[in-house]
Parts: C-alpha cells; sequence; structure tokens
C-alpha cells in the first residue's frame, strides 16, 4: 500500500510531461504538413547516384 504513495506522483508528473510534449509539438509545427514528407520521397533527385553506363542504358 505504501507504494501507490509513489506511484500516483510519477503517473501524473509522466502524464503532465506528455500533455507537454504534445502542445510543444503543436505550437512549434510538427503536424502542420503531414504530406509533404510522404511524397517528398518519391521525388527526389537521385541522377548523381546512377552510373553513368546505366543512365545510358535507360535512354535507349
Amino acid at each position: 500500500m505504501d507504494i501507490i504513495y509513489l506511484l500516483i506522483p510519477i503517473a501524473i508528473v509522466l502524464a503532465g510531461f506528455a500533455v507537454w510534449a504534445f502542445f510543444w509539438s503543436v505550437n512549434t509545427g510538427q503536424y502542420d504538413d503531414l504530406e509533404s514528407p510522404a511524397h517528398s520521397i518519391l521525388f527526389e533527385d537521385d541522377d548523381a547516384l546512377i552510373p553513368d553506363d546505366a543512365k545510358q542504358r535507360k535512354d535507349d
């Protein structure tokens, strides 16, 4: 029963930290644009990584 006096304050502190972290992330714009990062990987410019001989075969 004595452990409950320790666990309740720890749970309150952890819940308070989680609420603070959520509001901090919303205020700093972490959730402003959820679509662009998922689509940006499709449009990256990888031409520098492709070997020259593979580029020639691709163009043919």
